[in-house]
């Protein structure tokens, strides 16, 4: 179903260019993705097994995708926070060893490396201001080009800002968010990307701008019931997210670039 919005859309909008990748994917929904040949990439997250045990899986993974033409993301280390099924409490989540990281690229073929580097999924990623560890960011592309591989892309997840105005405004129309939630400092995505972030998740922005939208619409009008005037709206307001967020990762007026690199590929 989901494959066929995707294909309706891109017939709708042929000018759009997209990829489809999966995100913290089990070995099962990997290979289900792979062979569906719809698929750009997928992300195997075999970060709660042994060091040794993300290595072999991971590894079979990347020998099935590759064989297709799809990339590999996988994860070393572990994110605190929530996301969809995946709960790791702050005790349990561990930022990825730059060490280890060398040798985990090498023996598993990964194409992309998310790196635990002090973000979290969810709302409530930070209690006061925190940093993102760009020294683990810097150790990992030292020891990569110390081994004589090809630079690997770094992939930050639990990146969303939390916005205060947002949680503001969503509370002020009946919400009970927690007001000191704090999220990754959006002027820190530049300097990660200079540093070889190449990826920056950014989902629980998107959802609190939903929040307050749809909160604000149904408290101005108690009357209504249909939910989409307030998509509508929605839709606007999300684009500008969007935008917004795309100056700050630097990557604002690129397509010009990305589509003269399709077109050469």
């Amino acid at each position: 179903m989901l494959e066929a919005v995707i294909r309706a859309t891109e017939e709708i909008f042929p000018e759009a260019v997209f990829a489809v990748h999966l995100d913290h994917g089990d070995e099962e929904t990997c290979y289900d993705c792979i062979d569906s040949g719809f698929y750009s990439s997928v992300m195997i997250d075999a970060s709660h097994h042994s060091f040794e045990e993300n290595i072999a899986i991971t590894r079979r993974v990347v020998d099935r995708a590759h064989a297709k033409g799809i990339s590999v993301e996988a994860e070393l280390g572990q994110l605190g926070g929530v996301e969809e099924d995946i709960a790791v409490d702050e005790g349990n989540a561990c930022l990825t060893n730059p060490a280890e990281a060398v040798e985990f690229i090498k023996r598993s073929g990964c194409d992309a490396l998310a790196a635990a580097i002090g973000t979290s999924h969810g709302a409530y990623k930070f209690k006061g201001q925190q940093s993102l560890h760009f020294e683990v960011i810097e150790e990992i592309a030292k020891n990569v080009a110390a081994a004589g591989l090809p630079p690997t892309p770094i992939v930050m997840h639990g990146s969303s800002s939390v916005p205060k105005e947002e949680v503001r405004r969503i509370n002020a129309a009946g919400g009970t968010l927690d007001p000191t939630a704090c999220g990754v400092n959006e002027e820190e995505y530049l300097p990660a990307a200079k540093l070889g972030v190449t990826k920056i998740n950014i989902d629980t922005g998107g959802r609190l701008v939903w929040t307050r939208v749809h909160r604000e619409f149904f408290r101005d009008h108690p009357d209504q019931f249909d939910f989409r005037p307030p998509g509508k709206i929605f839709m606007d307001e999300y684009a500008r997210f969007i935008a917004h967020k795309n100056g700050k990762l630097g990557s604002a007026g690129q397509l010009p670039a990305v589509r003269a690199a399709l077109s050469k590929g």
